[in-house]
């Protein structure tokens, strides 16, 4: 047979083989180095080009919004000023309150027709004229009322690098009255931009949209301008943002740039980095797959050392083989589990004798059946996937099913198939073996039942029901990180302690099943979640529900207890009743704890109201004036309501 001669063949050229093997796997790891070198080299760059225009994209919008809101207010002044002529004290007050709630200014001042101080920001006034200052020079000899982006100027007032921003002051009848302008520190800009890595040799820089540099990290003097560069001669006319690959203007090495041109203002923001920098970690990542290859191509030359030798035993493992075959004849007619053999299509064509032991039935009754046929009818689909993954011979699914025995009673059976080729692929057959698990699956049945019992005695108070502290914490702990918008409940019974010891402990505790009912209800089907907090103290947390509609659920559970009508001998009102105290998440909430403590506070102010009320966080000043010894544990907190 072709394949017998070409066994033979091997076995007396071993050399030839070996030779061939070694070859084919120097050329694969070698190949393959290639390959995910290049590869991964084009992925940094790929990434690399997504996080600079990321970060470009980002920056333009933050220039264009630092710029925006002066823009804005330098628009309104200048239409007051046009038609109303402000008291200097009143008008420069106003503007040193709009400086100061834009970081971003250094001041904003109005100067009149001939350039002198008319109104400041700035507390003492400068004496110097402005009019010789190329802004105030274009709104003079332009009517245009739109925004002028200057700079940068070197400040006569702070002597900084400075971004003019400034529109024209007509009169009503469009004659020039003036220029308001508001300063920029070129610093605001670099700051910021210094706080990103864009490692040793990278850069960001906002340019007007000839090429001016109006501010740059890291700072460069020799620079001011990069208008007769292919970013302003070419490609921010095709596209207003793109990313490419030049030799810097600013220190000649070879970069990565991405630049966005913001659409309201004339600006452009770049984002370098360098070439050196994007690809480390590519070229570390290089070294050690070549460190890696050199190892596997020394491990391939053992390899082939060890297969010279295994094919001097090729034929005494085969041998071997005939002898297992003949072994496993014997185990399979002598071993307690079961082993049977299937054809392709799925008919028994052998069964151990052990099947007389575990199913009460002779071999005859499976011989020629489909398998499927003696398995219960439940069980078939599980026992067809099983089956789907006999696509190889290395696999060897399992599966659980059940039989009947003679006698009727069901047995469970775990099964292990597997493919075995006798001569070639067309003579395969499946083995499988079957043990019986019978007791073993009643054993994990009960286990199953106890650990879910367990499970829920762990999760849930025993007295109410309701989910236990242990439950609270987490859930609170996952929705608190889950969602933005997030209210909890904390509900306290008033004058519980009166109440057991008036009524006694039995009827306190029919008393906070009923109330734990009510508050079981209530947030029942609702995405809500209650829990017994400790003691008479219940708590409720509202994934997604604001302070709003959280006191009003708060409201209802109140409502509801109260028409419990239990009866309270030392109450004020003869029935019992709660208060309760709600909080919401909001941006000066920390963490889960601080939220519970909001809602703790609240309840204290609810106690400290007259109790049966409901008191929200957002009406509370968050602290305790009147108890300044209060702890700022939550069990302090309980102790102060008390």
């Amino acid at each position: 047979m072709p394949g017998s001669s070409f066994q033979r063949q091997l076995h007396r050229n071993p050399r030839m083989v070996v030779g061939t093997f070694l070859v084919l796997m120097i050329a694969c790891v070698i190949g393959l180095v290639a390959w995910k070198a290049s590869y991964a080299r084009e992925a940094a760059l790929r990434q690399s080009a997504d996080s600079q225009k990321n970060l470009t994209r980002s920056l333009a919008q933050h220039a264009a919004s630092t710029f925006k809101a002066p823009d804005v207010a330098l628009a309104g002044m200048a239409d007051l000023l046009k038609y109303q002529n402000p008291q200097k004290v009143r008008f420069d007050a106003y503007l040193r309150e709009m400086t100061q709630a834009m970081p971003q200014l250094r001041f904003i001042a109005v100067f009149d027709s001939a350039g002198s101080w008319r109104y400041s920001s700035v507390e003492e006034r400068p004496e110097y004229s402005n009019a010789d200052r190329p802004y105030f020079a274009y709104h003079r000899d332009n009517s245009d009322t739109k925004l002028l982006v200057s700079g940068p100027v070197t400040s006569r007032l702070t002597g900084l690098p400075t971004i003019i921003l400034s529109r024209r002051i007509s009169t009503p009848s469009g004659q020039f009255a003036g220029v308001i302008v508001a300063a920029i520190d070129c610093q605001f800009f670099t700051s910021f931009f210094g706080s990103f890595n864009l490692g040793t040799q990278g850069g960001i820089s906002i340019l007007k949209s000839d090429g001016t540099l109006l501010a740059r990290w890291p700072a460069v003097e020799s620079i001011r301008t990069i208008g007769d560069t292919s970013l302003f001669q070419q490609r921010i006319g095709e596209s207003a943002s793109g990313f490419y690959r030049i030799t810097s203007p600013f220190d000649g090495l070879i970069k990565y740039v991405a630049y966005e041109q913001t659409p309201n203002y004339p600006l452009v923001v770049t984002v370098a980095q360098s070439e050196g920098d994007v690809l480390e970690g590519w070229r570390t990542d290089l070294a050690s797959d070549a460190l890696i290859a050199g190892l596997l191509l020394a491990l391939v030359i053992g390899v082939a050392c060890l297969l010279n030798a295994q094919f001097r035993f090729g034929a005494r493992v085969e041998r071997t083989l005939q002898e297992r075959e003949a072994r496993f004849r014997l185990l399979a007619d002598n071993i307690a589990d079961i082993v049977i053999v299937m054809d392709k299509k799925g008919y028994i064509r052998y069964v151990s004798p052990s099947v007389v032991t575990v199913l009460d039935t002779s071999e005859d009754a499976f011989l020629g059946k489909l398998c499927l046929d003696v398995v219960h009818e439940d069980d078939r689909d599980r026992v067809i996937n099983a089956s789907r993954q006999l696509k190889e011979a290395a696999a060897s699914p399992s599966v659980r099913f059940r039989m009947r025995r003679a006698s009727g009673s069901i047995a469970w059976l775990e099964a292990h198939f597997r493919i075995a080729e006798r001569f070639s692929s067309a003579d395969a057959e499946i083995v499988g073996v079957l043990r019986d698990v019978t007791k073993q699956k009643e054993m994990e049945d009960e286990l199953s039942k106890a650990n879910l019992k367990l499970a829920q005695l762990a999760m849930t108070d025993g007295l109410t029901k309701l989910a236990n502290r242990r439950s609270f914490d987490a859930f609170l702990r996952d929705a608190y990180a889950a969602h933005d918008v997030l209210s909890v409940l904390l509900i306290d019974i008033d004058h519980f302690k009166e109440f057991n010891d008036g009524l006694g402990h039995p009827a306190g505790d029919a008393c906070l099943q009923q109330v734990a009912e009510v508050i079981g209800r209530a947030t029942a089907n609702t995405g809500g979640f209650s829990a017994r907090y400790g003691g008479e103290e219940f708590a409720v947390i509202l994934p997604g529900v604001p302070e709003e509609k959280a006191a009003r659920v708060a409201d209802a559970i109140r409502l509801l207890v109260q028409r419990l009508k239990i009866r309270h001998p030392r109450s004020p009102a003869s029935r019992v009743a709660v208060s309760v105290g709600v909080a919401q998440k909001n941006h000066a909430t920390s963490d889960e704890f601080t939220l519970i403590r909001d809602a703790d506070i609240a309840l204290y102010h609810a106690k400290k109201r007259g109790r049966n009320c409901t008191v929200v966080s957002s009406t509370t000043t968050n602290r305790v004036a009147d108890a300044p010894d209060l702890a700022p544990s939550l069990g302090s907190l309980h102790r102060m309501r008390e």
